[in-house]
């Protein structure tokens, strides 16, 4: 019987959550999901000099706000993690073990593991077979595994974690894919059974450059602050390098989890797309209920001005522009498009005749109606009433349904409104 799946994320605490390593944790939890496993949060947290309790933080922060549970010491849930620096002891037990085995030795106050000399073949479930020769010294020297001050180095710890944490897959950049000989000759020295390996294609700019820093959608933590939602995130992330059999692009998470595999993994890098991220949003901004909008937008508008914009909108952060209006009785009116109602010499005309047919409406829902009456009362067509009509009430040429905004506004404010545009004209 097969173990039970076990996949880890293991960031190191010395800056930002970078995008690629946000699509590497949860690229590791959709797959323990999908296999009902376990996904394991581990910080490398053994170099004091870089680590930051602020880059700790944006770590968590990070992958809470993605949805992304964990499992950490002795605990099922939310909870954990593991740090390296509290393991001391179970790194000094292991490297004993190769001690005993005469696989390390000292050099220069360091310790170093000894290769065996020969090919070391691997097959990684993304990149396929891989063989790296360590006959060669000197391409290949022996490696250093405990420094002159008494630390253990990165591939020691990994490796020691990875095999007493039980993990059975090891998710990660493709940047580290030749390491894996470096442990499969480490785990084998141990005794130990290796888990399966699978490196994911890195992310790159619309460019094809590799992704900086600085560059824009590098940064996990900008995404809540720009406005855009979890789910969308999980969303467009998991498709930088994996693909559905089919066509299909917007996903919820258990979509995903339901769906995910390391067969689906592209092998070619995968491009950064801004423009696409920000139509993911748009898609799962519609597909909010009234309830989950209202809660998501942080506004003072009320919940039928919220949704009358939803569909109107790419980020939360678009939501106080769109409903501005709405808020502000005296809202600016675009001078560009002012300008361009008042090239009609009858659209004062007509909204006057307007305004007199919704005074005497007495049941405001057939207002919208009113004014295909009053364009044909008027020989005029109902689109010469429609734009200047949205303008007197919006102050902008697109936006919401113009009937929500008649009703949402109500037959008081309208009129008001139609009467200060109306004047604007003159």
């Amino acid at each position: 019987m097969p173990k039970p799946v076990r996949t880890r994320f293991a960031p190191s605490p010395t800056g930002y959550l970078h995008v690629g390593g946000a699509r590497t944790a949860l690229f590791n939890w959709l797959f323990a999901k999908h296999h009902r496993g376990t996904f394991v949060l581990r910080v490398e947290d053994t170099d004091s000099t870089r680590n930051t309790e602020e880059a700790r933080a944006a770590i968590f922060e990070g992958l809470e706000w993605l949805g992304l549970d964990w499992e950490g010491p002795g605990n099922e849930g939310t909870c954990g993690p593991y740090y390296q620096s509290q393991r001391s002891a179970i790194y000094q037990e292991w490297f004993e073990k190769l001690v005993a085995a005469d696989r390390v030795y000292e050099d220069d106050g360091a310790w170093r593991f000894r290769f065996e000399r020969k090919p070391v073949e691997m097959h990684d479930l993304v990149c396929g077979d891989v063989v790296i020769d360590y006959t060669d010294e000197s391409n290949t020297p022996d490696m250093v595994v405990r420094r002159s001050d008494g630390s253990f180095v990165f591939h020691f710890v990994n490796v020691v974690d990875d095999l007493t944490m039980g993990i059975t897959h090891v998710i990660r950049g493709e940047d580290h894919l030749m390491n894996t000989p470096k442990h499969l000759q480490l785990i084998e020295a141990f005794g130990a059974t290796p888990p399966a390996y699978a490196h994911l294609p890195l992310i790159l700019n619309g460019d094809g450059s590799k992704m900086s820093k600085r560059d824009e959608g590098a940064a996990l933590g900008d995404y809540p602050r720009q406005g855009f939602l979890p789910s969308a995130v999980v969303n467009f992330l998991t498709l930088l390098g994996w693909s559905p059999k089919d066509e299909s692009e917007i996903f919820s998470a258990n979509d995903l989890i339901a769906k995910f595999s390391l067969e689906s993994v592209n092998r070619a890098p995968a491009r950064f797309d801004p423009e696409k991220c920000r139509w993911v949003n748009q898609q799962h901004l519609m597909k909010l209920t009234p309830e989950e909008l209202v809660a998501a937008s942080d506004s003072t508008a009320t919940r039928e001005m919220l949704l009358s914009v939803q569909e109107k909108i790419s980020l939360l952060t678009d939501i106080p522009g769109a409903v501005a209006f709405y808020l502000d009785p005296d809202f600016p009116i675009d001078t560009t498009v002012l300008d361009k109602v008042k090239k009609n010499e009858s659209t004062a005309s007509l909204l006057k005749s307007l305004a007199g047919s919704f005074s005497e409406l007495t049941d405001w829902s057939l207002a919208k109606g009113a004014i295909g009456d009053t364009a044909k009362a008027n020989a005029a067509k109902p689109g010469q009433l429609m734009f200047p009509l949205r303008i007197a009430l919006s102050g902008k040429s697109g936006g919401p349904d113009l009937g929500a905004i008649l009703e949402i506004l109500g037959k008081e404010e309208c009129l008001r409104r139609l009467n200060r545009f109306t004047a604007l004209l003159a």
